[in-house]
């Protein structure tokens, strides 16, 4: 949970769901090289964090804090919305509904 000096641990990354109540799914990203090529790749992981009062949104770039357990796969706590995100709502028109208008 903490390291000696009694620091957490915290990660910075993207909110991919919200569909959950007062949780929400992080999507942190990190370059690593490859062992062979040493070009550098990309590994993703998913942690579930605490939202206590819902005010992470998809899509916004959050910081995440280790915490005690507080379920079976949830660990990490939201610490604050580093940026917002912008995302524009796209009402997609389809044939049948051209048709009727």
């Amino acid at each position: 949970m903490a390291d000696k000096q009694g620091h957490k641990n915290r990660k910075v990354g993207v909110v991919v769901s919200t569909k959950a109540r007062k949780t929400i799914v992080v999507e942190v990203s990190r370059k690593v090289p490859h062992r062979l090529y040493r070009r550098y790749i990309t590994r993703k992981k998913k942690f579930m964090a605490h939202d206590e009062e819902g005010v992470a949104k998809k899509g916004d770039r959050v910081r995440i804090v280790e915490c005690r357990p507080l379920s079976k796969r949830k660990r990490w706590q939201l610490e604050e919305v580093v940026l917002k995100s912008m995302q524009v709502e796209i009402k997609v028109r389809r044939r049948r509904d051209r048709k009727a208008a």
